[in-house]
């Protein structure tokens, strides 16, 4: 009776188990398994065998099924556990590849014993970047390839040189990095060393094909490229005779020549011929060098003549003109009075000059510079003598005028006019006369003459007169009367003034 419950025990703790197997069961369901192997898995979860141990855990193989131990009939061994799982392969770090092949290998320039090589960088170089680049050569025919550049060199451009003439040359480049070396660039023709004549060619620049100036004590630093092959010998000559080495230095190249002088004097002035020669092939060119400074100043500088308000200058030219052409003068003036220079003329080409609108009771004083072309004279002349532009002695005649008798009675030119003005706002009569001597103006108001009251302001200007009545009221209307007296007679107008 003690060994009953065991089964019901054992089923109420195994009741669990179907719930956590179904998982693996679920994931495990897309691998295809054997017939014989495996059951097929029943409708419902809990229609499974209750204990997990009864069915173990599905082994992967090594073609992705996946097989299931069967259980041995009749046996009351415990079951086997489940076999540890394989331990997960580590992965290895994948090598880094070589660099490419270096791209456009060509040849640049061959000669009798050696030729030159370029090519481009590969298009992928690595993480490491490029060690440099490692050039073999080999005789056409043969197979035996030999390094020339002992360690990697990262230039993309080598000379091999100490070659026979008339050989046949293959030649390959390989990229080397820390990945290892890449495919080598092979030339498809082999090179041929030979000699390849070229003619001798001066390029004189178009700035030296006219006269080369340069003012004293600046430096000539002058290049002028050439070409030919093989290298042609360079000289310099002036006059036909060596140049002076202690003055000038020439450096030549196997492209150019190089003409430098540190401080130019006007000594340095003169044709360069340059010569370049081959084998008795030559070509020739000249270079112009003009080293100029500024003018002396004009010479005998002198007053010609003064008259009115005009003074007439002479001179002659420098007696040094600075190693250059005068091309002008500039004429200066000074009064007395201030002192002081002032330009009249600039750039003029003839050796004599007239300077005109002087002031009359002044006296001048007269200089001249001289000009080329790096500028004016250090000095100017002075002329010696000055020039004073006297007054002109005239004699004042009057016009005879016949007289006239001006006497004239008054008259009036405008008479006065009807007005009609606002009470209490001010307002103004006007009228005009002539008459000489000047007439006496008389104001009346109604036949009455109107004397010092402050209401009326009586006027006169140029003949032009002017009665002001201030503030007028109902009363101040009426007649006015200007009347206008001289001795020679009298005149009147008059006017009608209504006050609203």
């Amino acid at each position: 009776p003690a060994k009953k419950p065991a089964p019901s025990a054992t089923k109420k703790k195994a009741a669990p188990a179907p719930k956590e197997e179904a998982a693996p069961q679920e994931e495990a369901a897309p691998a295809p398994a054997s017939a014989t192997e495996e059951p097929p898995a029943p409708e419902h979860p809990h229609e499974q065998l209750p204990a997990p141990t009864d069915k173990p855990a599905p082994v992967p193989m090594e073609d992705g099924a996946e097989a299931t131990p069967a259980p041995v009939e009749g046996s009351s061994a415990p079951p086997a556990e489940p076999p540890a799982p394989a331990p997960e392969p580590k992965l290895e770090k994948p090598k880094e590849e070589p660099p490419s092949c270096p791209l456009s290998l060509a040849v640049e320039e061959v000669s009798e014993n050696s030729f030159t090589l370029t090519w481009k960088t590969p298009e992928q170089t690595g993480r490491a970047g490029l060690d440099g680049y490692v050039v073999e050569i080999c005789k056409d025919g043969s197979s035996d390839w030999k390094a020339v550049n002992q360690e990697p060199f990262l230039s993309t451009r080598y000379t091999i040189s100490n070659l026979s003439s008339g050989d046949k040359i293959l030649v390959r480049v390989t990229a080397v990095s820390a990945s290892g070396a890449s495919f080598p660039a092979t030339l498809e023709q082999p090179v041929l060393l030979r000699e390849i004549l070229q003619l001798p060619k001066i390029r004189m620049p178009r700035h030296l094909r006219e006269t080369y100036i340069r003012r004293v004590g600046d430096a000539v630093n002058i290049m002028i490229p050439f070409q030919g092959k093989p290298q042609p010998a360079v000289s310099w000559t002036k006059g036909g005779q060596p140049l002076d080495a202690n003055r000038i230095n020439i450096r030549n190249t196997a492209r150019d020549t190089i003409f430098y002088i540190r401080q130019a004097q006007r000594r340095d002035s003169g044709k360069y011929e340059l010569t370049v020669q081959i084998n008795g092939a030559e070509d020739k060119a000249t270079l112009d060098i003009q080293v100029v400074e500024p003018p002396g100043p004009p010479q005998n500088l002198k007053l010609v003549d003064v008259w009115g308000f005009n003074v007439a200058l002479e001179w002659t030219p420098p007696a040094d003109n600075g190693n250059s052409e005068i091309k002008g003068y500039r004429v200066q003036k000074s009064d007395k009075k201030s002192g002081k220079w002032f330009t009249v003329l600039e750039r003029c080409t003839r050796p004599s000059c007239t300077i005109s609108d002087l002031i009359i009771g002044n006296t001048y004083s007269f200089r001249v510079f001289s000009e080329n072309i790096c500028g004016l004279s250090d000095s100017a002349a002075i002329a010696s003598g000055v020039a004073y532009i006297e007054k002109t002695k005239t004699t004042y005649q009057p016009e005879k005028i016949p007289q006239r008798d001006m006497m004239e009675p008054p008259k009036f030119t405008q008479p006065l006019t009807d007005r009609t003005t606002t009470r209490g706002y001010s307002t103004h009569l006007f009228c005009s006369v002539r008459g000489f001597p000047q007439p006496k103006i008389i104001w009346l108001k109604n036949q009455m003459e109107i004397r010092e009251d402050p209401k009326y302001i009586a006027l006169i200007d140029q003949g032009v007169c002017s009665l002001e009545i201030r503030k007028p009221g109902p009363f101040d209307g009426g007649v006015y009367t200007c009347k206008a007296v001289n001795p020679l007679g009298e005149a009147s107008v008059d006017c009608r003034l209504d006050v609203k």
